[in-house]
């Protein structure tokens, strides 16, 4: 049951708050002065408090400025005569949750004491998310001791506490929005809202009711007010995941935003001030995107103030065992499942995979491993399925020379590579390229005449 603590310089006061809280079940501590009052908060940290408006020495308005706010400050409701309620008024202004008039109905006091302490079981427990994403998403806890790792973790930590615009790279699968969110949750903005967009997925016609909001009236069905993600990201962070696809004409719009610190929504006449940090990401070759003319160069150099660039996963195969690790344990409590190791031919075939969907994809295998698993141990039949469905072609080179090519000459050099791939097994080389067994022969005799079929191959 909630802690509250009484005060009054009234004993009498005192004494009666206390039988009716206690009668509720609440753990009642009483305390006869304002200062009285904050030794008695430190010691037990009260939930709410409950606390006459006039007394002598620190009073309640006072005591509200004292109060320590670390790690969560009380509710404070304030206790006055009819003939002061403009000093409870004030008491609001000054963090009071609500005032009861003396004298005190029971009815009146339950339910704002109930109200008070539902307020700050609330308070707590967004508090306790808030640890639990500090936890999650604090930078030492970032997966990965390769040196492109390193780098870029040490980068966050100088930039997380600055107000700089930060451009993250890197191709799709890598963790730019994980980057982005550590970067909000060790900022001094970490309390404050996290919004991500994916710039990719908005409609050209909807990106600035989206980020601008709109008035009732502004267009066709806007029927009462929107609020767009600056404002709701105000003090707080907004992530523009995929930047290299935002509409031409939206850049200007948000270049101006990024210079004035204010935006307009849709159909609305006031400016409205904002504080929003803008970290961005794209997948693309943003210098590549500015020489097309699809991508404004102001806006290039007022997002890339500070730039993160994080490595494909097969530029960081040392990182995969830890990586795998990390996901294997994420999952077991996410399923109650009890896997605890990955064999030594599982975690060969996951170090040796070029993994084209990078963390993404290693993640989603490694989910589906621990779903499957019958034993405590991840084994190869429990991901081969899923690495020879995902695996690409990079070993075939299937690009197209500026000059054509040649259907033969290409054929022969599949089929070659597919026998120098199974060692020389026809079988399995006619596997690798989906034929049958005669097929490929075939084609490979035309190819190579004179060549010996291999023992028992049929």
């Amino acid at each position: 049951m909630a802690v509250i603590l009484v005060v009054d310089d009234e004993p009498l006061q005192r004494d009666i708050l206390k039988t009716i809280l206690g009668d509720e079940g609440y753990e009642t501590y009483t305390a006869a002065s304002g200062e009285e009052a904050l030794i008695i908060a430190k010691k037990f940290n009260p939930e709410v408090i409950l606390t006459d408006l006039k007394m002598e020495g620190m009073d309640g308005i006072e005591l509200i400025e004292s109060i320590p706010r670390e790690p969560l400050e009380p509710t404070m409701i304030i206790m006055t005569a009819h003939g002061t309620i403009s000093s409870a008024v004030e008491a609001l202004k000054k963090g009071a949750f609500d005032y009861l008039t003396k004298p005190l109905n029971k009815d009146s006091l339950l339910l704002t004491v109930r109200r008070a302490v539902e307020r700050s079981a609330l308070m707590r427990e967004n508090l306790q998310l808030q640890r639990e994403l500090y936890d999650r998403f604090k930078v030492e806890g970032i997966v990965g001791k390769s040196d492109k790792m390193r780098e870029a973790v040490e980068i966050m930590k100088k930039v997380s506490s600055s107000p700089a615009t930060i451009l993250i790279s890197g191709e799709s699968g890598t963790g730019k929005e994980l980057i982005a969110k550590a970067i909000h949750y060790n900022s001094p903005r970490r309390v404050k809202p996290f919004i991500a967009l994916n710039c990719a997925s908005i409609p050209e016609n909807l990106f600035e009711s989206e980020l601008f909001g709109y008035e009732p009236g502004a267009f066709t069905g806007a029927t009462a007010r929107k609020v767009g993600l600056f404002e709701a990201a105000n003090s707080g962070t907004l992530f523009l995941d995929e930047i290299g696809d935002m509409p031409i004409m939206m850049q200007s719009k948000l270049l101006r935003v990024l210079q004035d610190k204010e935006i307009r929504r849709l159909g609305g006449k006031d400016a409205i001030k904002i504080d929003v940090r803008i970290i961005t990401a794209t997948n693309k070759d943003l210098e590549k995107e500015l020489a097309k003319g699809v991508f404004r160069e102001d806006l290039f150099y007022r997002l890339k103030v500070v730039t993160i660039g994080l490595p494909p996963l097969r530029e960081r195969k040392n990182d995969i065992p830890e990586l795998a690790a990390y996901f294997m344990q994420k999952y077991n409590r996410e399923f109650g499942k009890r896997v605890k190791n990955i064999e030594n031919a599982a975690m060969k075939a996951l170090s040796e995979f070029n993994w084209p969907g990078n963390i993404r994809q290693l993640e989603s295998v490694i989910e589906r491993a621990v779903i499957m698993s019958d034993t405590d141990t991840i084994k190869l039949k429990d991901i081969n399925t899923e690495l020879r469905i995902s695996q690409p072609a990079e070993s075939f080179d299937l690009s197209l020379p500026d000059e054509g090519i040649n259907f033969d000459e290409l054929e022969k050099d599949l089929l070659r590579k597919a026998m120098i791939k199974s060692n020389g097994v026809v079988a399995k080389a006619a596997k690798l390229l989906g034929m049958s067994y005669k097929t490929f022969w075939y084609r490979w005799e035309k190819m190579n005449p004179g060549t010996k079929k291999e023992p028992s191959a049929e």
